[in-house]
């Protein structure tokens, strides 16, 4: 069994212990919302190695967790959507918001987007639809998301959404806590939200953490590990994938 797999099962146990014990009331958790891409390096690591850290000694019983897979991509005239990494990355932003929509709980669509960004953060990003297997997911309501354009419809709400932001995004991963982005001190997120927690039910994970006390607004600097939005896009809008093809040339 390879690393990845070992993972991918540690992290399905800690999901099904932590929804066992999930009993903090909807209020009280702090809104945490990741504003990502596909094949930016430094998202992937961030989902791969620190945000699956929710799942860990009930932290996600105080937070309220939204992914939006859209990132620095941009929308045309005509309402395609050009990515900053390739075709590839507009793909697997449609599919992981596809996931999203089929499985709208955060317990069932972050397992299957934490597989997805493993295989992107190993190269292997081709080789995404193998999750269904390793997850034991049916493929149909992604494939059909996708092929129905119902993903194209979700990734121009995600543009909006993230066009809207006040501050506006500099980069990505964009990691906001309760509202306040935390510009480069986002590795550092579970000392956010334990401190934005005002319940009475305080995990495990947030016990004898020292809270940050930085104002974050004097840390909005050049961050170098992370996917500018100013970066230029590479995306040619004549090739998609297409459910049990994969990625195709138009005429």
């Amino acid at each position: 069994m390879d690393s990845h797999r070992i993972n991918l099962v540690v992290l399905l146990v800690l999901i099904v212990t932590s929804f066992a014990t999930n009993v903090c009331a909807n209020e009280e958790k702090v809104k945490l919302t990741v504003y990502y891409e596909a094949l930016c390096p430094s998202c992937e690591d961030f989902v791969v190695n620190y945000l699956y850290k929710i799942f860990e000694n009930g932290l996600i019983s105080i937070v309220d967790l939204k992914l939006s897979p859209y990132g620095n991509a941009k929308v045309g005239s005509d309402g395609t959507i050009v990515c900053q990494h390739g075709e590839w990355e507009c793909a697997l932003n449609t599919v992981e918001a596809c996931a999203v929509h089929a499985w709208p709980d955060v317990n069932d669509h972050f397992p299957f987007i934490y597989c997805v960004e493993s295989l992107n953060y190993e190269g292997k990003y081709t080789e995404w639809e193998t999750c269904f297997d390793k997850l034991n997911l049916d493929s149909k309501p992604i494939t059909d998301c996708y092929s129905r354009g119902i993903g194209h419809k979700l990734e121009l709400q995600y543009a909006d959404e993230i066009k809207a932001l006040e501050p506006p995004h500099a980069y990505v991963p964009w990691v906001v806590v309760n509202g306040q982005p935390l510009y480069d001190e986002y590795t550092d997120f579970i000392s956010y939200i334990c401190k934005a927690y005002k319940g009475t039910n305080v995990p495990q994970a947030c016990q004898g953490l020292s809270y940050p006390i930085t104002d974050l607004k004097d840390i909005a600097k050049p961050f170098n590990h992370v996917c500018y939005n100013e970066d230029g896009n590479t995306m040619s809008t004549t090739a998609s994938w297409i459910p049990g093809v994969g990625m195709v040339e138009s005429m």
